[in-house]
């Protein structure tokens, strides 16, 4: 494995990087990836690169959670982790994970909504098993059939994963 690992801010990302980004979620995804990198949200971006080639990536945000009715806790919501299906089975997902995590460290937790939950498992990422919410305007709606995994930090309090999990609603994707 080859693997160059670069963390870039969406501020400091340049078009060819985005570009890039772009092609790669996109065709992982199979949908039109531009949408999200428009919304002008502040992305830390983890890069794989092999020869020079985007192979691997995922982003995380600063997003809100609360357990219970407990404090809001800061949480890097991660999203658009992708690799290259030509990269696949040789570390480079797991690679991009494993820097993500580190560079999560100052956080109270990670948390994604994956569509492979089994593979973020083997990672060290736990399934929430208690009900899931977003809060929208003072009001908390049901979200049945989400699933959420965190991922704990040095800075992780107790977790009650039986707990409600609320996050705060989003235009997009609410997980």
């Amino acid at each position: 494995m080859t693997l160059h690992l670069l963390t870039i801010s969406s501020h400091a990302i340049t078009p060819a990087q985005t570009a890039a980004v772009i092609a790669l979620c996109s065709e992982v995804f199979e949908m039109d990836y531009s949408f999200y990198m428009t919304l002008g949200l502040d992305w830390t971006h983890v890069l794989g690169y092999d020869d020079g080639r985007l192979v691997a990536h995922a982003l995380w945000l600063d997003r809100s959670l609360r357990v219970g009715d407990g404090l809001w806790l800061a949480a890097a919501y991660v999203e658009g982790v992708a690799t290259h299906a030509d990269y696949r089975r040789r570390g480079y997902g797991s690679a991009v994970m494993r820097r993500l995590q580190v560079e999560v460290a100052g956080y109270d937790l990670a948390a994604l909504s994956p569509s492979a939950p089994a593979w973020y498992a083997r990672l060290g990422w736990e399934r929430w098993r208690g009900p899931l919410f977003i809060e929208q305007a003072g009001a908390r709606q049901a979200t049945p059939g989400e699933c959420v995994l965190i991922y704990r930090t040095p800075r992780t309090p107790a977790l009650d994963l039986d707990a409600a999990l609320t996050a705060p609603w989003r235009p997009f994707e609410l997980w």
